[in-house]
């Protein structure tokens, strides 16, 4: 039954982005395209040559933290939609670190500073789980309205008493990320973001906490009739969550951006959550889709040089694979259709007898 599962699991996604780039080439087609030749500029962009295949790696770094963040807090029962207002906190505290523990070394600043913007990613995600199980509140409600004040309050520093002259931007962080394996040059952040999503991969699924954490979303009822702590379960969910988001925030402004200014972070949180679900709430799958993600974008630019099609049809794809990757996760959940699966591995078991 298991494998059975995991199978269905892993087909579900494959399926919906098979289907996603059919789609996809029809609609090129429709509009004039090739889509073979659109196809081929999309993935030279990403991978066509090292320059490129490390800007893919860059990409597709921030999405891992916030989809880690999204798939942790699910597999509790609880929707963390604030990962954009906690990466954004995290690198707000990672600026002030960096602006302030200037005469320190290099990597000893860094660690600081990326436990700083962790500390900082988990009491912003504390606030709603607080809230939540304590006055009942919606979680989603409140963590999305948490992204505008972050957002907002990242504007306040970068225009004000972290402006740098007369741009709206803070000064530039002096402790940088490196880039390492020449030629290719993978970003640190990329490795630290997959070194997180294989210790979460060994929590959720190879410890009694993680087990308890992982019960408490599968069934609350069951899990308090058992004696487990739910509430404390929770609120250690948002935390994780938000430190996860967090840390991405601090490997966003040390590895790439290196300053904050408008349009840092955007987006981010909500392609978490659906890099999450696309994923099965599975790090690994996470990680996996956030890459695709990434391939997505990174190759979008060099289509619409090549071919002169216009880069949302890159976006109509992503939303397709969202739309295909939902749909089909409830499709294979639906009691008959469980049923069916069921009834086809019985026969296979009894045919091999």
């Amino acid at each position: 039954m298991n494998t059975k599962n995991n199978l269905i699991k892993i087909l579900v996604p494959i399926i919906a982005i098979v289907v996603s780039f059919l789609v996809g080439a029809i609609l090129i087609a429709c509009i004039g395209g090739n889509p073979i030749e659109a196809f081929s500029y999309l993935f030279r962009g990403a991978f066509g040559s090292a320059s490129n295949i490390s800007d893919t790696f860059v990409k597709a770094t921030p999405l891992i933290f916030t989809g880690l963040a999204a798939t942790f807090a699910y597999r509790c029962g609880v929707f963390n939609l604030g990962a954009e207002g906690q990466f954004v906190m995290g690198a707000v505290a990672s600026i002030w670190i960096s602006t302030t523990l200037t005469g320190i070394p290099a990597p000893l600043q860094l660690v600081i500073s990326i436990v700083g913007g962790a500390i900082a990613g988990g009491l912003w995600g504390v606030i709603p789980g607080i809230l939540k199980i304590t006055r009942g509140l919606n979680e989603m409600i409140v963590s999305i309205m948490l992204n505008y004040v972050a957002i907002l309050f990242m504007g306040y520093l970068y225009s004000g008493p972290l402006r740098e002259g007369s741009v709206p931007q803070t000064g530039s962080v002096t402790a940088r990320l490196a880039r390492l394996f020449s030629p290719i040059r993978i970003p640190e952040g990329f490795i630290i973001a997959l070194v997180l999503a294989a210790v979460i991969y060994y929590y959720l699924f190879y410890t009694s906490s993680g087990f308890k954490l992982r019960t408490v979303g599968l069934n609350r009822t069951a899990a308090e009739y058992n004696g487990f702590p739910v509430k404390k379960l929770i609120l250690i969910s948002f935390i994780v969550s938000g430190a996860i988001a967090g840390i991405g925030g601090s490997v966003e402004l040390h590895g790439t951006q290196f300053r904050l200014m408008s349009g840092f972070g955007e987006g981010y949180g909500f392609d978490g959550v659906a890099i999450a679900l696309i994923g099965q709430l599975n790090p690994v799958g996470t990680v996996l889709v956030a890459y695709l993600f990434a391939v997505l974008r990174k190759g979008a630019t060099t289509m619409q040089v090549g071919t002169g099609l216009p880069t949302s049809v890159i976006d109509i794809i992503q939303a397709l694979v969202i739309v295909f990757a939902v749909a089909g996760s409830a499709f294979v959940n639906l009691p008959k259709i469980r049923q069916v699966f069921t009834n086809l591995t019985g026969k296979s078991k009894k045919e091999g007898k």
